[in-house]
């Protein structure tokens, strides 16, 4: 019988290593195709693993022998306490079809029962195991994706002013100053209308500390982040781009939420903030050399923001989601 242990709180480091041992070993099976594809790096790994959500309570478990491991974010804000997001659930390639997947996620499972959740969500590569394990177990694939992939040019700064009338771009590393968290916040709501697929989360309004909370979450990680926004003189955000660096020694960054403010839509904000983005990071960041990013399928402004700025699709992903 395979036995699953629970991590301790924190994580020590012996389990650290061993938790990243297995997402390297599934990283070269599953991307091999894909070598442009970073593994998570051990600091990544140790700042997810030891550095809790501000959105709820993780649970992390291993399989004794170091075979595979699982984790689950069970959501304590207001609205969403009856789902939680299955963060990970990875088994070393050598160790499949042997049971210990299967193990993991009934122990999940029965955790997402104790909990009183009625659904969970992932999000997970398509066409390979991943997808195989989730429709097996009965997830369902809600809302189509890929991820999309930006080399960094040789002259960024070439492109680093493009014409935003009426409008001043700001560039912030690290929390948003507290002036233009508030402004962040409500242009964060925006995002409300983006394609959420047939998912069980409810959107939770942002607010000011809700915004910092998130920001320091990536730093608190050991991550780097830089904001672009593009403001108006009475001091609104009328749109904004968030670039994510897990592991600031890393090759790749990611591109995390980019929104454009209903009323400031159709006049080139996401081109521009995204364009400033990609010149600041190369500046500040000279190791870096992709971006990525993800789209849904039918985001079809942002996909033909994307492909103006030379994003090439790189894989599919969906996000799956269970009913309990």
């Amino acid at each position: 019988m395979t036995k699953i242990e629970t991590l301790t709180v924190p994580p020590t480091d012996a389990e650290v290593d061993t938790w990243w041992a297995v997402q390297v070993s599934a990283h070269a099976t599953d991307t091999a195709a894909l070598p442009d594809v970073p593994a998570p790096t051990r600091a990544e790994t140790a700042g997810r693993l030891r550095v809790p959500s501000g959105r709820g309570r993780f649970a992390h478990w291993a399989q004794a022998d170091g075979e595979g491991h699982a984790s689950l974010l069970l959501f304590t804000e207001e609205g969403n306490t009856h789902t939680a997001f299955l963060d990970e659930l990875t088994v070393r390639p050598d160790s499949r079809r042997r049971g210990v997947g299967s193990a993991l996620w009934e122990r999940v499972r029965a955790e997402l029962i104790d909990q009183g959740r009625t659904s969970v969500s992932t999000v997970a590569d398509t066409g390979g195991p991943a997808q195989a394990f989730l429709e097996a177990a009965g997830f369902v694939n809600v809302l189509p994706m890929a991820w999309y992939v930006q080399e960094l040019g040789e002259d960024p700064a070439a492109e680093a002013d493009p014409d935003v009338s009426g409008y001043e771009l700001l560039t912030w590393a690290g929390l948003v100053p507290d002036a233009w968290a508030p402004a962040a916040a409500a242009a964060h709501g925006a995002m409300e209308d983006a394609p959420s697929g047939d998912g069980d989360e409810r959107f939770t309004a942002w607010t000011p500390e809700r915004v910092h909370a998130a920001q320091r979450l990536v730093l608190d990680r050991g991550g780097k982040l830089l904001m672009v926004a593009a403001v108006t003189a009475a001091g609104e955000i009328a749109a904004y781009t968030v670039l994510v660096l897990p592991d600031p020694d890393g090759t790749r960054a990611l591109q995390y939420d980019t929104v454009v403010v209903p009323a400031h839509r159709g006049r080139g904000l996401g081109r521009a903030v995204k364009l400033r983005m990609r010149a600041e990071a190369a500046v500040r960041y000279p190791a870096l050399r992709r971006i990525g990013t993800t789209v849904a399928d039918e985001n079809t402004p942002m996909l033909a923001v994307n492909e103006a700025l030379g994003y090439r699709r790189e894989r599919g992903a969906a996000v799956f989601r269970l009913t309990l």
